[in-house]
Parts: C-alpha cells; sequence; structure tokens
C-alpha cells in the first residue's frame, strides 16, 4: 500500500497567517501604546529632573538673604565696635594721631563694616606718615602698620621756622634741637596750599637735592649757609661763618661748578683790602665772576674777574655813587692797587 502524505501549507490566506488576520491578536497597537507610554515617562523624569536645580537656587537665594540680615544685625551689634588699635612703625608720626583718627572714622561703622581704603587714605594725610595699610583683627581691634617718610631737608620760612620737608615736598614737622643740624639749609618756599604751590616746591626740591648731592661729594656744603630756590633758573647760596654776610648767584645750571669757582674768587680776594667789603659773587655769567663791594649797607664798587686765574687784581669798574663819604673809599679801593704797586717801584729804585 502506498502512504498517502498530506503535504500543509504554510503562509496561505487559510493557514496560521489566515488565521492570526481573521482570528489572531495584532501586536502592532500595543507596541505603540508602550512606545507612548515610555516617551511621556521620560518626558515627565527630564521635567521631575528640573525640579531640584530650582529647589537649589531657591535655597541659595534664601541662605544669602539670611546671610546678609545676620551681617547686618552683626555689623550694627556692640561686638564689633573699636576697642583696640595696635600701631606698627610709627617712630616720628604720633600713636595718639593715628588712634584718634581711627576711632574717629570706625565710631559708626565699627570692624566690621570698616571702609579700610578710606582710613587708610584718610591717615596718609597725618604729618610724617607716607602710606599705611589697615586690617582688621576681629572681633575689635584694628591693626595700622606705618611707613613714615623720610626728612631730606630744613626750610626756612617766611616766619623764621625751620619746617622739615621730604622729597616729595610735603611738610612733616618743625624742627627740633635734638635733631641732626643739615649742611645747609633752603630758602624760598612757597607756602600757599594750590596745586601749583606744591608742584613748583617739587621742582624746588628737585634741584635742591641735586645741590646737597653735589656739593657733599665736592665737599663745599660746609661753606653754605642757605640755598634760596624760589626761582631755580637764579638759584642764590648764601654762604656760612666768617663769610655770612657774602651772596654768591648762580643762575640755573653749572651750580656746582660755578660755586666752587665762586669761593676760589673769593677766598684769593680775602687777602686783598676788598675782601672786608665783599657782598657777594655773581657767576651767572659762567666763569665771568663779578664782586660786589659795599660799605655801610650800600653798593659802592664792583669788579669783574676773567679768565681761570682767580687771584688776578679785579678789572674794576665802579658803580654811581651814592653819597659823598662813600666816593673816597670807593676810589681808594679803586686806586689801592696802583699805590701799592708805585710803592714797589719806588724801593726797588
Amino acid at each position: 500500500m502506498r502512504e498517502q502524505v498530506i503535504t500543509q501549507k504554510v503562509g496561505n490566506r487559510s493557514g496560521i497567517g489566515g488565521k492570526g488576520r481573521s482570528g489572531g491578536v495584532d501586536q502592532r497597537p500595543a507596541r505603540r501604546e508602550r512606545e507612548a507610554k515610555e516617551t511621556a515617562g521620560m518626558r515627565l523624569k527630564a521635567l521631575l529632573a528640573y525640579v531640584p536645580i530650582a529647589l537649589k537656587v531657591v535655597l541659595i537665594v534664601a541662605i544669602g538673604v539670611l546671610v546678609f540680615l545676620g551681617y547686618r544685625a552683626a555689623a550694627s551689634a556692640s561686638f564689633f565696635q573699636v576697642r583696640t588699635v595696635e600701631t606698627r612703625g610709627a617712630i616720628r608720626a604720633s600713636d595718639q594721631a593715628i588712634q584718634a583718627t581711627v576711632r574717629h572714622d570706625l565710631s559708626e561703622a565699627g570692624v566690621w563694616r570698616a571702609e579700610l581704603q578710606g582710613l587708610s587714605a584718610h591717615l596718609q594725610r597725618l604729618p610724617w606718615v607716607r602710606t599705611a595699610v589697615v586690617t582688621r583683627v576681629l572681633p575689635d581691634g584694628i591693626r595700622v602698620r606705618i611707613t613714615e617718610r623720610q626728612p631730606s631737608a630744613v626750610v626756612r620760612t617766611s616766619a623764621g621756622r625751620f619746617i622739615w620737608v621730604d622729597e616729595d615736598a610735603v611738610f612733616l614737622g618743625e624742627m627740633s634741637p635734638a635733631d641732626p643740624v643739615p649742611g645747609f639749609f633752603l630758602r624760598g618756599w612757597d607756602e600757599g596750599d594750590s596745586a601749583t604751590a606744591q608742584d613748583d616746591n617739587r621742582d624746588r626740591m628737585k634741584t635742591f637735592l641735586e645741590l646737597q648731592r653735589d656739593w657733599d661729594a665736592q665737599g663745599l656744603s660746609e661753606r653754605v649757609s642757605e640755598v634760596n630756590v624760589l626761582d631755580i633758573r637764579d638759584v642764590r647760596a648764601q654762604l656760612a661763618g666768617d663769610d655770612s654776610q657774602i651772596e654768591v648767584r648762580l643762575g640755573g645750571q653749572d651750580l656746582g661748578p660755578r660755586l666752587k669757582r665762586a669761593l676760589e674768587v673769593l677766598d684769593a680776594q680775602r687777602q686783598t683790602v676788598r675782601g672786608p667789603l665783599i657782598s657777594y659773587i655773581d657767576l651767572t655769567q659762567g666763569r665771568r665772576a663779578i664782586v660786589g663791594l659795599v660799605s655801610g649797607g650800600r653798593t659802592i664798587g664792583e669788579g669783574i674777574v676773567t679768565g681761570g686765574d682767580p687771584e688776578q687784581s679785579l678789572d674794576s669798574r665802579p658803580t654811581p655813587v651814592r653819597s659823598r663819604t662813600d666816593k673816597p673809599l670807593a676810589e681808594k679801593i679803586v686806586k689801592e692797587p696802583k699805590r701799592q704797586a708805585k710803592k714797589t717801584d719806588q724801593k726797588r729804585t
């Protein structure tokens, strides 16, 4: 007998495929629902992820407000009022003045709210204070580190007072008997408070310090009592000691060499009859020295020393005589060298 084999067709309309189409459950709608639910969930999670950030921002703002309110309350409390002021580096500057300034400026603000830069600027306006570094020492202290100004010259004012000044032309304080005496004093200071006066005084101070360094190096400072720099183009030096009545007019350049030349001329002329009558030596013409002579407070003549030999005789040039009593003396001064020369010739013959 032959076995009959029945083959089943797959995929036809009456097979499994057809059964799935006619009586089975289609899977596509279920998949779309799941995808939609997953998308909505992801969006919700993403939205919820921003909630902690917002809460953090709100929390930070709240903390900031609380800190600010606490700061205001703490700063106004007596806990931070200034009780101690510590100063360092003050030698000439007054500790009392520094402490009084700190307490006055911080009487309301206290240590916590102290505006340190403004306080530092105020302290730097005190005598001798060049810089002031201010720091807080919580809860109730202030520390001030002072760098003092260095005195560079002593100014003789129009009222006859002697005041120390520094290289920035700032008045520091009056000279005391215990202070070291400078080589020579400075005159010709503008005592006004304007900015122009301050700038002019800085220029005067610069010229003075250059002179001081130059004359100290040449050993000339000890022969000078004071220097007038009212006009830095017409500097004048008043000599010291036995020559204190003599003024040296130096002009505005080559001040060191000119002073040296003037002293050489003076030392040579001191040996002549003109010596006691010398009132000034003018070197504003360079090497050409003009020697002025006075008697009884009146100018009676002047002479000129030219060339490099200060011991040569003056080329006499008497000025107009102001009184009859001065005329014979002036003529004597002019003619004295000639008479001495004649007497010498007669003795030789």
